[in-house]
C-alpha cells in the first residue's frame, strides 16, 4: 500500500467517523450505498454482480476509483445468488434466471396460506428459535432440503461451504478497498428487528397482521424469544473496534405497516434494549429507516446520545434534522427518484440546500435515500459528488485524522456504563450462538478420559458454525 493511499484512507475514515459522532469534520462526508449501480459503472449486468461475487467486488473497486467518496460497502448487492441457488431458497428471484439479466434480485413473498411459519407454531419458535429454524423453517424455504435424501445433504453442504467461501472473501475485499483505492468500509454487521424478521421471513406481512389481531401475546413472546439471538448476530458480525456501525435494515415496523399500538407495545420494547446493548458494548447502529418513520421520532429520542445514525429514506430530511440532530447524526435524504429521473442541476440544487440547512453544523453524511440500483443516473451521482466537494467544506471543522469511534468519546463511555441493555432479559433455554448445547451432546459420546474443557471448547466452536449458518441465512440471504 502506498503512503499516499493510506493517508487518503485515514482522512476519509476520520471524516466519516467524525460525522457519525455528530461532530464537524473538515468537509461533508459522502457515503452512498451503491448496489447494482456499481454494475452500471463497471459495464456489467445485474446478473453478473449478483451471481458472481468476485465481479461484484470488482465493480465496487471500479466505483471507488471513479468517485471521490468517503466510505462504501464492500458489496452492497450482498445477496450472492450462487449461495441461494445452492440452498434452493424459495423466496428469491434471480436476475438472468427467471428474471431479465438487468433487473436486480427480488424477494418473493409466499401466499399467506404458504407462509414459512404456521400460525399455530409460535410456541415452538418461542421454546427454541434456533431449533425451529432448522426443524421447521429451513425445510420450507429450501427446495433442496425439502427434497430429502441426497439432495438435502448435498444442498446443506454446498450452501454452508458457499457461505464460508463468501464471508471469507470480504476480508480481502475490504483490505483491497483500503490499499488500492483508499476507501473505508462503511458498515460491519447485520441486524433486523424481531417483528421485522417475523414479517419478512416467517409469517409474511399478511400473516403477521392476522396474528396481531388474533394472538398478539404470542407475537410479543416470539419477538422476546428472538431478541437475544438477533443481538448475538449483530454483535458477533460487527466491527470489533466499534469504528463503523452495525447495519440495521428497518422494514415493516412503522406506521402504516403496523399501527401505533403495535409499535409501542411490541416493536419498540423488543428493539430498544438491543440497540442499547449494542451501544453498551461499544457499537453504534445505523438506523437505515426504509420508508417513512417520522411518527416514531419521539421513541428514537429515548436512545442514548450518539448511539445511532439516523438514515433518511422517504422522510423529510429537513424535519429529521430539526427533530433528531441534537442527539444523533443524520444521513441520506436525497431521493432515489431524483437520482434516477431528475437532472444534474436538480440534484446539485438539493445537495446545496441540504449542505446549508442540514449539514452546516456537522453530523451529516451525504447519501441517497435508499440503496442505489442500476436505474440511478451516473451523471446525477457525479453531480451529487461534485457539488458536495465544492460546497461541503467546513472552515472550522476538526482535524481530519481524528477517527475516535463514537462510543469511545469520554461522554459516551460515561453514558454507556449506565445502560441496562439486555441485562435482566430472561435467559433462553438454548443460548445465543448454540445449536446443540454441550450438556445435551455429552451423554451421547464415549466417556472423556482426557481434557474435558478442551473437548467442550472445540465442540462449542464448531457448533457455532451451525448457528452462524442458519441465522445468517435468515438475516442476510
Amino acid at each position: 500500500m502506498s503512503q499516499d493511499m493510506e493517508q487518503l484512507y485515514q482522512r476519509r475514515l476520520a471524516r466519516y467517523v467524525t460525522a457519525m459522532r455528530n461532530e464537524k469534520p473538515d468537509r461533508v462526508p459522502i457515503r452512498p450505498f451503491v448496489a447494482e449501480f456499481t454494475a452500471k459503472v463497471a459495464g456489467m449486468t445485474c446478473q453478473e454482480v449478483t451471481h458472481d461475487y468476485n465481479k461484484a467486488f470488482e465493480a465496487v473497486i471500479k466505483c471507488a476509483h471513479d468517485f471521490d467518496w468517503d466510505a462504501m460497502v464492500a458489496n452492497m448487492v450482498y445477496v450472492w445468488t450462487g449461495l441461494t441457488q445452492a440452498a434452493g431458497l424459495r423466496y428469491y428471484a434471480i436476475p438472468g434466471i427467471g428474471l431479465p439479466p438487468d433487473v436486480g434480485f427480488n424477494y418473493v413473498e409466499p401466499a399467506e396460506e404458504k407462509a414459512f411459519m404456521l400460525p399455530t407454531e409460535y410456541d415452538a419458535l418461542i421454546a427454541d428459535p434456533t431449533g425451529f429454524l432448522y426443524e421447521k423453517w429451513l425445510p420450507r424455504v429450501s427446495e433442496e432440503v425439502a427434497a430429502g435424501g441426497k439432495r438435502a445433504s448435498v444442498g446443506l453442504v454446498k450452501s454452508s461451504m458457499a457461505m464460508l467461501s463468501y464471508f471469507t472473501a470480504f476480508g480481502p475485499q475490504v483490505a483491497r478497498m483500503r490499499s488500492e483505492t483508499g476507501m473505508p468500509s462503511a458498515i460491519a454487521g447485520i441486524f433486523k428487528a424481531p417483528l421485522d424478521i417475523i414479517a419478512d421471513k416467517m409469517r409474511g406481512y399478511l400473516g403477521l397482521l392476522d396474528d396481531l389481531q388474533t394472538q398478539p401475546e404470542k407475537v410479543l413472546k416470539a419477538c422476546e424469544a428472538l431478541m437475544p439471538h438477533l443481538c448475538h448476530v449483530g454483535l458477533t458480525s460487527s466491527d470489533p473496534s466499534g469504528t463503523v456501525p452495525i447495519g440495521f435494515w428497518m422494514h415493516r415496523g412503522c406506521v402504516p405497516f403496523v399501527n401505533p399500538r403495535t409499535f409501542n407495545e411490541i416493536y419498540w420494547p423488543t428493539l430498544k434494549p438491543i440497540i442499547e446493548e449494542f451501544w453498551k458494548q461499544g457499537r453504534q447502529t445505523l438506523f437505515y429507516a426504509e420508508g417513512k418513520w417520522h411518527h416514531h421520532y419521539d421513541s428514537f429520542l429515548e436512545l442514548p446520545e450518539r448511539s445511532i445514525v439516523y438514515h433518511v429514506d422517504r422522510d423529510d430530511v429537513f424535519e429529521a434534522h430539526r427533530r433528531l440532530h441534537h442527539k444523533f447524526a443524520i444521513s441520506g435524504g436525497v431521493p432515489n427518484t431524483l437520482l434516477s429521473f431528475g437532472k444534474p442541476a436538480e440534484v446539485s440544487a438539493l445537495v446545496r440546500r441540504i449542505i446549508t440547512e442540514v449539514a452546516s453544523q456537522g453530523g451529516y453524511i451525504l447519501d441517497s435515500g435508499a440503496i442505489l440500483q442500476n436505474d440511478a443516473s451516473i451523471a446525477n451521482m457525479r453531480a451529487l459528488t461534485d457539488t458536495a466537494r465544492e460546497f461541503g467544506v467546513y472552515g472550522d471543522g476538526h482535524a481530519v485524522m481524528n477517527a475516535t469511534p463514537p462510543a469511545q468519546t469520554p461522554a459516551s463511555i460515561a453514558d454507556r456504563a449506565k445502560l441496562r441493555g439486555m441485562s435482566g432479559q430472561p435467559a433462553p433455554r438454548v443460548a445465543p450462538g448454540v445449536v446443540l448445547p454441550w450438556a445435551e451432546k455429552l451423554p451421547t459420546i464415549p466417556p472423556i478420559t482426557g481434557d474435558a474443557a478442551l473437548a467442550k471448547n472445540i465442540w462449542e466452536q464448531v457448533d457455532g458454525f451451525g448457528n452462524m449458518y442458519i441465522w445468517q441465512l435468515l438475516l442476510s440471504f
